[in-house]
């Protein structure tokens, strides 16, 4: 691993474990891209660039040399306006109303470690061996503009960290329109690109298609990372599966309005570039100011897709999650949202609670409806006080029984929020995202709070601050229900109002610094809606996510797989809810449910206590395989074996580091009449090695799990599940 600057050359290349990325200053002082993917070990080489004059219609920058055109350069950071057609990485407007500008190379740092982004999160090394940044300076001569790259290589990680930094020193304001965090080159438009997209309660389809000449890009103008698309995207090649095959991987760390695109020009090369979605933004720098543009993170693997996902999941996990649940089991709990909704009171809670525990349940978590006079969700958001109605002892003395019963207690907030009926708003009605004079459009009756003053950000963290210092707390679920609408803030001066959004994340991010950090013995868990701000922003203050509010087994089948491409499963809250299931009525068996869930952070979402004696007994049997699984779950290799996407079964594994254990899922949809016979095939594992079947006495070769594979027992009936796990014996 190492950043290495051959000065003859004017050449920086980068190395991690088996990768290399390679960038290089033309003689004008411009960065261009010249390489990322397998490691090579010496740079430069002849041929590395190669230019041909082209039409008249790709200007000449430099008349000395007609080989040369922006319009065909492979650029690290490209601007437009001179010569350049394709879209650019950045754009600003000059007080004088022009748009051009032309980046040119002043110095560069190479430092051990990797310094954070102030205010926004990012991955990180927790040691200056893990890691080297570069940080290359350029700036515009005319306007003052002068623009630091970060790039990180880190020592265990196939991963490329990417961070801009763009500051005016000139003497007059300039307008930021547009600020990705990355560009890359391709010298090919030989590529499938990709994406995860959907809707609430489905979320995070995978969609593969072949690139073509023009745009093609998903993005978010929801102010949040959404539903709807993921902050991701990667480019294959056309023959690439899970297993072989080069896969380029981009992933933004931000939790905002995103945009990540593809573009492929008259010349079939490939530009891609991701970052803060320029519709609708605008940022105002004067003299002196700085913008930092979110990181992204690229991740590059010629070991297939799954060998892509598995450089993200392994960084994510240990070097952009935080805290001590990092690296301690998740407790198994049970929420009762689905068990009660709205209608409880504390002996119902408590009930549920002493069920859980008899079933080897860690957890309970207390959901939506337990301050203000919330009984639906027309009210009292904002009021973050206990409702004595429900609860007359308040938390504290709830939290206590359930102690008692030698569990942990949790709750759910939605703090984000504000409800037109609720004493908030009452007192502050300009605390919102609106616009004067305009109407404020709602959604679930309720508005969100303006994030970007600091008044509002001060009230969520003192008033969330003091339930949680109010009763022995171990859990909060941190939940979001709308996109952003009327996005303006009563504070901000006009020619500031477009910054509004990006200043809510910045604000935001301030909230959760402040409260993760004040309670770090807390086990913090993301929603908004199920999974519609699943992004490495959040991960970053919250080591999990709720998943998705779709619980149904056979529909997340496809919502675990495909969030898999990026996260890890460590990162996914997984439960088994009640039959028919509350979003698609759909029917399928506890064991189903069970087998499916334990692919993440595992937990009960139904009435414990109307279970009956047979059930109560399978989900004990559930809690305790789980137990003995959870730390291969959690922080074991993931490794995909068939997907939903593409027919009627779905399977993935999960090995520990050293190969030692193993836990495959295999999930057949629908039931096939005299079905032929079928051999699943696992991997992961050490080929030479003797693994034996935990429960059985049948020993096989990690070679022949491997390659014959191992034959699926015959399921009855849809929705049909089984399970193995693996021991090493020798």
């Amino acid at each position: 691993m190492g950043i290495h600057y051959v000065a003859e050359h004017r050449l920086f290349h980068l190395q991690g474990p088996n990768t290399s990325y390679v960038l290089q200053l033309n003689e004008k002082g411009v960065p261009m891209h010249v390489y990322w993917g397998r490691r090579i070990e010496d740079a430069p080489w002849d041929g590395m660039l190669l230019f041909r004059e082209r039409a008249s219609f790709s200007p000449n920058p430099y008349p000395e040399d007609r080989s040369i055109s922006f319009d065909t350069m492979p650029q690290e950071y490209p601007a437009y306006g001179t010569g350049d057609f394709r879209h650019p990485a950045y754009q600003v407007q000059l007080e004088d109303g022009t748009t051009i500008t032309e980046l040119a190379y002043v110095g560069h740092r190479i430092v051990a470690g990797k310094p954070a982004l102030e205010g926004l999160p990012s991955t990180y090394a927790e040691s200056d061996a893990e890691a080297q940044t570069l940080l290359l300076e350029l700036a515009d001569a005319y306007s003052g503009l002068r623009v630091e790259f970060s790039y990180t290589a880190f020592a265990n990680h196939d991963a490329i960290a990417r961070s801009v930094k763009l500051t005016n020193a000139g003497g007059a304001t300039i307008r930021l329109l547009r600020a990705m965090s990355g560009s890359v080159d391709f010298k090919h438009d030989k590529f499938d690109m990709i994406t995860l997209s959907g809707a609430w309660a489905r979320e995070r389809d995978l969609f593969r298609r072949s690139i073509v000449p023009g745009m093609q890009a998903v993005e978010s103008r929801r102010g949040s990372s959404s539903h709807q698309h993921n902050p991701f995207v990667a480019l294959v090649s056309p023959l690439a599966d899970e297993d072989n095959g080069e896969a380029y991987g981009f992933s933004l760390v931000y939790s905002g309005s995103f945009v990540a695109q593809a573009e492929v020009d008259q010349f079939r090369t490939t530009r891609v570039s991701l970052g803060i979605n320029p519709f609708d933004f605008e940022w105002r720098l004067e003299t002196g100011e700085s913008f930092l543009t979110p990181e992204l993170v690229m991740a590059y693997s010629p070991e297939g897709i799954g060998g892509m996902s598995r450089v993200f999941h392994r960084l994510y996990r240990s070097r952009l999650c935080r805290g001590k649940f990092r690296d301690e089991a998740r407790p198994v709990l049970v929420n009762n949202w689905e068990a009660t909704y709205f209608q409880f009171d504390a002996d119902k809670i408590e009930s549920i609670a002493a069920v859980g525990r008899q079933l080897g349940i860690e957890l309970f978590v207390l959901d939506d409806g337990w301050f203000g006079h919330r009984d639906n969700d027309d009210s009292s958001l904002g009021d973050w006080k206990v409702d004595y109605r429900k609860l007359p002892g308040g938390l504290a003395d709830l939290a206590s029984r359930v102690n008692r019963l030698d569990m942990q207690f949790g709750l759910w907030f939605e703090p984000e929020m504000v409800s037109p009926d609720s004493d908030l708003y009452r007192a502050h009605p300009d605390w919102c995202l609106h616009v004067p004079g305009r109407r404020r459009t709602e959604g679930r009756k309720q508005l969100v709070l303006d994030l970007s003053r600091k008044d509002v950000c001060d009230y969520l963290i003192e008033s969330v601050g003091a339930i949680l210092s109010s009763a022995p707390i171990t859990y909060v679920k941190w939940d979001m229900n709308r996109n952003m609408t009327e996005i303006g803030s009563a504070i901000a001066a006009p020619n500031r109002q477009r910054e509004t959004a990006h200043r809510y994340m910045l604000g935001l991010y301030r909230v959760l610094e402040t409260i993760t950090s004040t309670f770090p013995n807390v086990l913090f868990e993301s929603c908004s809606g199920g999974g519609g701000r699943f992004d490495p922003g959040m991960l970053y203050y919250m080591p999990q996510t709720w998943t998705s509010d779709n619980t149904d087994a056979v529909s997340r089948l496809r919502i675990q797989y495909g969030t898999s491409l990026a996260y890890p499963v460590s990162a996914m809250g997984a439960h088994v809810s009640a039959v028919p299931n509350h979003q698609v009525h759909r029917n399928t068996s506890l064991k189903t449910r069970g087998d499916v869930a334990m692919s993440g952070n595992f937990g009960y979402e139904l009435d414990l206590t109307q279970m009956s004696e047979r059930e109560k007994k399978e989900v004990a049997e559930q809690v305790a395989q789980y137990k003995e699984v959870r730390h291969l779950v959690q922080f074991g290799d993931f490794y995909r074996l068939r997907s939903p996407f593409e027919g009627n079964d779905a399977a993935w594994m999960m090995v520990s580091e050293d190969k030692s254990e193993a836990f495959a899922v295999y999930a057949k949809v629908l039931a096939e009449p005299n079905a032929p016979l079928d051999w699943l095939r696992f991997k992961g594992l050490e080929a030479k090695a003797k693994y034996r079947l935990v429960g059985g006495e049948s020993v096989y070769g990690g070679d022949q799990l491997m390659y014959a594979g191992i034959v699926i027992p015959e399921l009855h009936g849809d929705y049909a599940t089984c399970v193995w796990r693996l021991e090493r014996i020798s």
